[in-house]
């Protein structure tokens, strides 16, 4: 197992974080092993959320989940109903590994949650030159998808 590196934040409702790991040579690769939410105020407030990691930078941030995107590397969904105390959480991850920046949005499906804590743990991987060859030509190829 390689070395674990993570990354937390809060997402505002329609907003969009890059996450930088793109190195000179694309020889150090990651992958997910844990994707993880948590509302700001756990129990308060009903809401759905819906947060999504992308190999490519989204131009548009929505609720919508579609797992035959290829850009797509995770999705997670979490809904809360203080008047019964009952929350649903569902997470989502790709086993892919990939070389290049990450980006993650949230969008608030129900307009109760503006926020959305997220906790991203991403396992590195040394690429050999195949690996890096072919997780690099993913990336040209995903760039050239439109949103």
């Amino acid at each position: 197992m390689g070395r674990i590196v993570s990354f937390k934040g809060k997402l505002a409702d329609g907003v969009q974080e890059e996450i930088p790991l793109q190195t000179n040579n694309g020889l150090v690769g990651y992958k997910i092993v844990k994707f993880d939410l948590m509302p700001p105020a756990p129990g308060v407030t009903n809401g759905e959320n819906v947060v999504k990691i992308y190999k490519t930078k989204q131009d548009s941030i929505d609720a919508l989940v579609n797992f035959s995107d290829n850009r797509l590397l995770a999705a997670g969904y979490y809904a809360s109903e203080s008047s019964s105390y009952s929350d649903t959480k569902t997470v989502i991850f790709d086993n892919e590994k990939f070389n290049q920046d990450i980006y993650i949005t949230n969008k608030d499906a129900r307009g109760n949650f503006p926020e959305m804590n997220y906790y991203i743990e991403l396992e590195q991987v040394k690429l050999d030159l195949n690996e890096q060859t072919v997780a690099t030509l993913k990336d040209i190829r995903n760039n050239n998808v439109p949103s």
